[in-house]
């Protein structure tokens, strides 16, 4: 009833003001926190990592790592935060968030706002034992460098981390995704591999990329991951595409999320299965609202999901519910493990 009640006034207020108001909520305790939830269906593994449940919280709602703690003991399986880049900046100018509840989407082009990878690793050292935490790197927008950013962040936050996200697919960075050609993808991923492989401990390293590619595209994405040695690819980040909105369009600038994205991002996410065939461990993001939904990325091949903009209008309890519904799906189907799952929806996408 308080999470009713508190996404109802949220919903009144200014989206970028709700959404600090909303992690405000969670660092002093007023949001549900159910702790871990899992099954011997749930658990898993990702990239080596050992999962309670295969739902994780996409980046982007905690981009700074102010509420880790609270977020590790609201179900998830995973989170991601960030995305950090080595100097802070203040990103787009406002108005730079808008909400679709008819679509039940979000627009947002807020280019990498955050405080600098300083403040948020101070914050990830500090974090406590439990659930995996990554962290998704991003790049100055004035860098001289952008390849060499990534790195640069890895180097200083991957000693405190459990995994890390090259972001070379948000929209909101001017010529960013111009990384995901086949020649700069692998000159970038080359320098992030070789800096993680400088650290104490090896964590896994995924690449998130944008759906919107062609299919030559998306097949030399797949070419250059299963030859630059990362541990995994997150498909999909936003769209620019506004196809399927029922809402005005408030923006033609920044990345479409939520509902719209579903059948896009999944439709891409069995299309790399089919490229990598098995090889890269896939993780599914891009309008997961419930645990049917969920159920569909992991029958396209992903090994886990993210999900963010459902949350905007089902609230934080949405990540348990959708674990444990996803774990009666499993039942109701004679998978004993998540892992068996995996793919076997695939041609439905293809």
């Amino acid at each position: 009833m308080i999470e009713r009640v508190g996404l109802a006034a949220f919903q009144k207020i200014d989206p970028e003001k709700a959404h600090g108001l909303s992690l405000r909520a969670l660092r002093m305790g007023l949001a549900p926190l159910p702790g871990p939830i899992t099954s011997p269906r749930l658990k898993t593994d990702l990239a080596g990592m050992s999962l309670l449940n295969p739902v994780g919280l996409a980046a982007g709602f905690d981009k700074n790592a102010e509420a880790v703690p609270q977020l590790m003991r609201a179900g998830f399986g995973f989170i991601e935060v960030g995305a950090a880049t080595p100097r802070p900046q203040e990103g787009n100018l406002p108005p730079r968030l808008w909400r679709l509840p008819a679509d039940r989407a979000a627009i947002n082009r807020f280019g990498f706002n955050n405080q600098g990878m300083g403040p948020i690793t101070e914050r990830l050292a500090k974090r406590p034992e439990g659930i995996p935490v990554g962290l998704n790197l991003g790049a100055n927008k004035d860098a001289a460098d952008r390849a060499k950013d990534f790195a640069t962040v890895l180097a200083h936050a991957g000693p405190h981390l459990d995994f890390a996200t090259v972001n070379v697919s948000s929209p909101n960075t001017e010529k960013l995704r111009d990384l995901q050609g086949k020649a700069a993808l692998s000159a970038l991923l080359a320098g992030v591999i070789e800096t993680r492989d400088t650290l104490a401990r090896r964590i896994p390293v995924f690449l998130k990329i944008a759906p919107d590619l062609s299919a030559e595209e998306l097949a030399e994405i797949a070419e250059v991951a299963l030859e630059s040695g990362i541990d995994g690819i997150i498909a999909t980040n936003t769209t620019l595409s506004r196809e399927g909105l029922t809402s005005p369009n408030p923006s033609d600038q920044g990345g479409l999320s939520g509902a719209p994205l579903f059948e896009k991002s999944t439709r891409v996410l069995a299309q790399l299965s089919q490229h990598t065939a098995g090889a890269l461990p896939l993780i599914g993001v891009g309008g997961v609202g419930s645990a049917e939904q969920a159920y569909e990325k992991i029958r396209a091949g992903a090994s886990a999901v993210q999900l963010y903009t459902a949350m905007v209008f089902a609230g934080l309890s949405l990540a348990a519910d959708i674990a444990r519904g996803l774990d009666a799906l499993l039942e109701r189907d004679g998978f004993a493990s998540v892992s068996e799952a995996i793919g076997t929806g695939r041609d439905k996408w293809l």
